[in-house]
């Protein structure tokens, strides 16, 4: 992009997690902790942690429990639940969980909010999926009462607070960051607007995901108008997979480690990913532009293509995947903090506005740089025939070394 964006990018990622069922889940989960660290080390700014509780694969069934974790190894890096389910949860309890986080990790937790993704879990908690959206918008109401120290007494068809207030308030203030996913459906836009918080747009690079980002945006701005508030883009996050390394090649190479798996795996909870028989799965994913299989150059131009199409927006979160294997997939993550977050950054542009001006100034600064060293000689050798018995220096003629 020809000029810096207006609202500071920041870079972060979105942790499912998804693990292939092969393979040890402690050592799993283990890794993706080193990841956080990984993450944290290189200066990603946040990190969102899903819940699921079924279908195999998304391993993290309490957030919360993990960020507690995370954080204790961690510096500066902020962690978002992505996300509660909140129709799961008694709406006091969550609460209750996100202020004594917030407490653990002095301010470095958001409060990520969802109806709950897999129609699986519902199943086991004798949820109708149908409720769920309906539920949702009930629970985050009452706990952003909560947050603000209010003694609540509603009762719903599943559940019932007779004055009940949070135990202690959050350590931010006035509350910790709160945000609401969006993937399709207008659900999130009109949640986000209607309390006037972030939103995450889980499904940006995917071609529904993409072509509802202007739409399901308009609908947060409209539904805040309409009571009292502001959508603030610097609170609105993308999400997209990729997966890069010096060469596309490489890159491709790479992925033929866990692409295929992944998905299989989605397909199994929802047919979406339809791989044309003898088409081969990266470039197919490619081509249909889901995400990026290729070089830190391809990073950029997904997230320009992304300014293209919304606009603002506050930070760019890659989806993890194990697509390649953990040390390829760190390479990764360092590929991108050391090409791609200067390039939206601008740190560099100094640098190369002083690289340049010296290369349109060379011979200024050639002559600057002989004439001072000729000086010194002169003034050298006037000192010295000033010495009787001194020998004189024999000057360089000619080359680099008549400039020193």
């Amino acid at each position: 992009m020809s000029t810096l964006p207006s609202i500071p990018l920041r870079h972060g990622a979105f942790l499912p997690p998804f693990h292939p069922m092969n393979e040890n889940p402690a050592a799993c989960i283990d890794r993706d902790l080193e990841l956080m660290e990984w993450l944290d080390r290189l200066g990603f700014n946040e990190a969102w942690i899903g819940e699921h509780h079924s279908a195999g694969w998304e391993l993290i069934s309490s957030p919360e429990l993990f960020i507690a974790v995370a954080a204790e190894r961690t510096k500066s890096i902020k962690f978002g639940t992505g996300v509660i389910s909140l129709p799961y949860h008694n709406p006091l309890m969550t609460a209750n969980r996100i202020i004594q986080l917030d407490h653990h990790t002095r301010g470095r937790v958001m409060f990520g909010a969802g109806p709950g993704l897999l129609a699986s879990d519902a199943l086991m908690l004798g949820i109708d999926p149908e409720t769920q959206r309906d539920r949702m918008a009930e629970a985050l109401d009452v706990i952003l009462r909560f947050f603000k120290g209010e003694i609540v007494t509603e009762k719903t068809d599943w559940y019932n607070f007779v004055g009940a207030r949070a135990h202690i308030l959050p350590y931010t203030k006035p509350y910790p960051e709160v945000a609401v996913v969006s993937a399709v459906t207008p659900s999130g836009g009109r949640l986000a607007g209607k309390h006037g918080i972030s939103m995450i747009c889980v499904a940006a690079t995917n071609p529904y995901g993409y072509d509802a980002l202007g739409a399901n945006w308009q609908i947060a701005n409209d539904t805040a108008a309409e009571h009292g508030h502001t959508m603030d883009p610097a609170n609105l996050r993308l999400v997209g997979p990729m997966h890069i390394a010096e060469t596309r090649a490489q890159a491709f190479e790479n992925v033929k480690y866990g692409l295929e798996p992944y998905l299989d795996y989605l397909n199994n909870n929802q047919p979406r990913f339809h791989v044309p028989p003898g088409t081969d799965a990266a470039e197919w994913f490619v081509e249909s532009k889901f995400g990026v299989i290729g070089t830190p150059d391809d990073a950029i131009a997904l997230i320009e293509r992304l300014y293209a199409k919304q606009g603002h927006f506050g930070a760019f979160l890659q989806q993890v995947h194990n697509w390649a294997n953990f040390e390829e997939t760190k390479k990764s993550y360092e590929l991108y903090q050391r090409y791609v977050m200067p390039h939206f950054s601008g740190d560099n542009r100094p640098r190369i506005e002083s690289f340049d001006w010296c290369t349109e100034n060379l011979e200024l600064l050639t002559e600057k740089r002989t004439n001072a060293a000729q000086k010194m000689f002169d003034k050298h050798e006037a000192e010295q025939k000033a010495k009787k018995g001194k020998r004189k220096v024999a000057r360089p003629k000619k080359g680099k070394e008549a400039s020193f």
